[in-house]
């Protein structure tokens, strides 16, 4: 897939790279450094390892192009993830919509920051073997991401 990389940014060890880039849209303020702590902290208490993550932030218009193209699925969603994990070494593309990100946190009356956060770490979460389509996952799935919001105070 080839993915237009207009702004990114790297933050990367000898033992991870995580990228964040945009696609038609402005990057959103977060903190990289610390959202990169945070992601593998997450991901070791699964037992995994953050291999080569790229996190895509982009438009509602981006993310339904991507949406029907690799899953022919025609709706918008906040965030598409791409698991190209290997062992217990997490890596993917994940493409966000700060659009819906925007209406998701209007809707659900919760902070843009809680909001962004929130799916960031959900593409993790799918990374790390948490699903949310079966019985009863949605609800493990949102109480993993609470977990995960409370260590960085969200």
């Amino acid at each position: 897939m080839a993915i237009l990389k207009i702004n990114r940014t790297f933050v990367k060890n000898k033992k991870h790279m995580i990228t964040y880039q945009t696609e038609d849209i402005t990057m959103p303020s977060i903190k990289k450094r610390e959202t990169t702590e945070w992601v593998k902290q997450v991901a070791a208490g699964y037992g995994k390892k953050v291999g080569e993550i790229a996190y895509i932030f982009c438009s509602d218009e981006k993310i339904l192009d991507v949406n029907r193209q690799y899953l022919e699925h025609d709706y918008y969603t906040d965030i598409i993830t791409f698991d190209y994990t290997e062992g217990n070494r997490i890596s993917g593309d994940l493409f966000i919509s700060l659009d819906t990100v925007r209406t998701n946190a209007e809707q659900f009356n919760q902070p843009h920051e809680r909001e962004l956060h929130r799916v960031i770490i959900h593409g993790i979460l799918h990374l790390c073997g948490i699903n949310d389509k079966g019985p009863g996952e949605r609800e493990i799935m949102e109480a993993e991401e609470n977990k995960a919001l409370a260590l960085i105070g969200l």
